[in-house]
């Protein structure tokens, strides 16, 4: 039985192996990262010999890199002109694709050998945001960095970013919209705010509608106020708590209805919406807010970062990350 070279297409070159009776595609050998880097060097300086002396080799010993890696693909990757070296069709398709394959090589390796971090780090979050996601992200953080402590700062959502800008926190999760003066922002993703209601009371069919929310200043009172007055429901303050856990015990007790995030609801509680009357809310943006360049906090952030990432590859939540600067 013999593996016989034959012509492939850009989605692919491949190998064949010979049955007799027929032709069977078979995977090509395993492609080693450093024939891969030296194929990219190669390709981007437009000459052996450079590639050669940025990784410490000769000409000749890059030649035969290059000879490997067509001999596993069984495609030639590149043109040898008197003056210049460039890909081909299907050196190019190829180098498209290695770039990242190689940065992610890399940075598996850099994570697996670099020192182990060690220390405190503190982050700042709303208690809204706490109760869905924190506890699953801090989890997962500890198993991965079990050195590094997360001292965790409950604060309304409007000082987070001052916090952070002061010293006084080390990064923060907060809303996009406190943090759409900051270069440094990072979109985590938006969530439509809801109505929450009592799931044992018909709280929400009071007249005038009784309301529980934070404090003057807090963006989530500002729209649930301004949908209702823009839908010319009634409604009356029925409390002002600085924390959720307040809001939510008045919810549950059928006292008055409150505004939120669908994540996380404790029991007795439920989402309400245009069946029970009520106006829709906008969707808010959750950003993150890091503060100075240290290897603590950037190990968290990344992960915060990767967390959502996830969550948005599996239809939790809305945009993924991305920057909120100019």
């Amino acid at each position: 039985m013999a593996l016989t070279a034959v012509a492939g297409t850009l989605d692919g070159p491949l190998l064949q192996r010979s049955t007799g009776a027929r032709v069977v595609p078979t995977l090509p050998g395993g492609l080693e990262p450093d024939l891969l880097r030296s194929f990219v060097l190669i390709a981007e300086r437009g000459s052996f010999t450079l590639a050669g002396q940025h990784l410490g080799r000769t000409q000749s010993a890059m030649s035969r890199q290059v000879q490997r890696l067509e001999g596993l693909l069984g495609q030639q990757l590149l043109t040898r002109g008197r003056d210049q070296v460039a890909p081909t069709p299907h050196g190019a398709w190829l180098l498209a694709r290695v770039r990242p394959l190689l940065a992610l090589h890399d940075d598996i390796l850099g994570a697996f050998r670099a020192p182990a971090l060690a220390g405190n780090v503190r982050l700042g979050i709303p208690e809204d945001y706490a109760l869905g996601w924190l506890p699953r992200v801090l989890a997962n953080f500890a198993a991965i960095c079990p050195d590094i402590a997360v001292e965790v700062v409950a604060a309304p959502c409007g000082t987070l970013a001052g916090q952070v800008r002061d010293g006084a926190l080390d990064l923060a999760v907060a809303c996009a919209d406190d943090a759409a003066g900051l270069s440094t922002g990072r979109l985590l993703r938006h969530d439509p705010l809801v109505w929450i209601g009592s799931a044992r009371h018909v709280t929400q069919t009071r007249t005038p509608l009784p309301l529980v929310v934070a404090q003057a200043g807090c963006r989530w009172r500002q729209a649930a106020v301004a949908a209702l007055d823009a839908a010319c429901v009634p409604w009356r303050l029925a409390g002002t708590t600085l924390s959720q856990a307040g809001s939510m015990a008045l919810v549950q007790a059928g006292l008055a209805v409150t505004v939120g995030l669908p994540l996380g609801l404790p029991a007795g509680l439920r989402v309400l919406g245009a069946a029970e009357g009520l106006p829709a809310l906008p969707q808010f943006g959750i950003a993150l807010i890091p503060g100075d360049d240290m290897p603590l906090a950037r190990a968290l952030g990344r992960h915060i970062e990767e967390e959502f990432r996830l969550d948005a590859g599996a239809g939790i939540g809305g945009a993924g990350p991305g920057d909120m600067g100019p």
